[in-house]
């Protein structure tokens, strides 16, 4: 029997011809991820008693997630990152106002094909869009990691959704995993590795693959894979920090489920407080009243996302009482949405623009919500308390549900937007 993608990967990582699903196996990543939390994680590296971090160069901290400093205390661990990191000599530090590391990781050739790469933030899954194998450790998993660069792995089983069909725009592939998440429950998947193929797949760009293994841990998978293609490989172009070998799954791979889902036929989909897996179409929420709509975050911060939206909001202004953030996933996102004039269109429609960072998709400082109020957001978790009071709600859904529903000041199904409805 053949091997899935992640049982190549780990085999390959562990030096051993093959692994069976269960097995535990010794590896060292190409890449270890880490962000503000850096701070934490540098005290527990002290403690285990070694001096200096081992290989730094396959170390990337980025500072993302509560940048501009909110506090003296953040402000105090971010200077604690910026020292540890020059004591160090991890070379590969990306200071605040660079963007979210979901983000950066990609845009400076990190996230390549074949690579094996561990961050201490769960959406590490993120960078399977690029045919990796990216999982998200604890903090003292990586406290580890900078002492030894080793650390355990059991080789997960592996599920197949398999995607056929095209996606109607403006559904898009946040609608997708969200009905998939929906579908399959939030533990549906619980450390499994993911594999997405199909006609759907094969037809979206990088960006969107991106959203779909985003929030593969919102079904608690351990990781998801788009394999790579011409489409990934003409994104790295220029950008790869150095020579990569993709890897594809057997023929004969043996999977735990084969899951299937018609891209064509879906409506915009909205996950409804306080679970990603409480998941109706949206016409089941349409007319909720909103106070704030998000667009943005590491899930839905690119410049696809920005231009959906923008299209969307043309002309138009918010609704009354509505509060609109913009918040685009890096500095070479915001550029680019500058150069094409889409921030134009967004601050004359009414909407904040925000710094790129993590910002209120984690509820530390910015688009903090009162009791009672209610947003609709493009980020991947509504918890209760995510973004602020616990008394507040949160609906998740795509750019353009999201932007549409900034005009009408309730929940609104996109495609009346497209056509033509909110025209003046």
């Amino acid at each position: 029997m053949g091997m899935t993608f992640a049982q190549r990967v780990l085999a390959h990582k562990a030096g051993l011809d093959s692994v069976q699903v269960g097995q535990i196996v010794e590896i060292e990543p190409d890449v270890c991820l880490s962000h503000d939390n850096t701070a934490a994680i540098a005290k527990t590296f002290a403690q285990i008693g070694v001096e200096k971090v081992r290989n730094p160069e396959r170390f990337v901290v980025i500072l993302d997630h509560t940048v501009p400093a909110a506090t003296e205390k953040y402000a105090l661990g971010h200077k604690e990152i910026r020292e540890f990191v020059h004591k160090q000599g991890i070379e590969y530090f990306y200071d605040a106002g660079v963007g979210i590391c979901h983000q950066v990781l990609p845009e400076k050739g990190f996230a390549l094909p074949g690579r094996l790469i561990l961050g201490s933030d769960s959406h590490t899954t993120t960078y399977g869009a690029f045919g990796a194998f990216s999982a998200g450790i604890g903090r003292s998993e990586m406290a580890v990691l900078y002492a030894t660069s080793k650390i355990w792995l059991k080789t997960p089983a592996s599920f197949k959704i398999i995607v056929s069909g095209r996606l109607e725009e403006p559904v898009t592939s946040k609608d997708l995993i969200l009905k998939i998440i929906g579908d399959i429950g939030a533990d549906g998947a619980l450390y499994k590795s993911v594999e997405y193929t199909g006609e759907s797949i094969e037809s979206m760009s990088v960006a969107s693959r991106m959203v779909l293994c985003n929030m593969a841990i919102e079904m608690g998978a351990k990781n998801g894979v788009c394999l790579p293609d011409d489409k990934t490989f003409a994104f790295l172009n220029g950008r790869a920090a150095e020579e990569y070998t993709p890897v594809f799954p057997d023929a004969d791979a043996e999977y735990e489920q084969i899951l299937k889902f018609d891209a064509s036929t879906l409506a915009p989909q909205v996950a409804k407080p306080h679970t990603v897996d409480n998941v109706v179409p949206v016409d089941e929420a349409a007319g909720t009243r909103i106070d704030q709509a998000l667009l943005g975050t590491c899930t839905n911060g690119r410049l696809e996302d920005l231009r959906l939206a923008a299209e969307i909001l043309d002309g138009k202004t918010l609704a009354q009482g509505v509060r609109m953030l913009v918040l685009p996933a890096s500095q070479e996102v915001l550029v680019q949405a500058l150069a094409e004039g889409l921030i134009d269109v967004f601050v004359k429609a009414g909407a904040m623009l925000l710094n790129p960072g993590c910002g209120p998709c984690l509820g530390a400082h910015q688009g903090v919500l009162a009791p009672g109020e209610v947003c609709i957001s493009t980020a991947n978790r509504n918890f209760k308390g995510r973004m602020g009071s616990a008394d507040a709600e949160i609906y998740l859904a795509s750019p353009a549900t999201v932007a549409a529903s900034a005009i009408t000041g309730v929940i609104t199904d996109p495609r009346n937007a497209f056509q033509g409805v909110y025209d003046d």
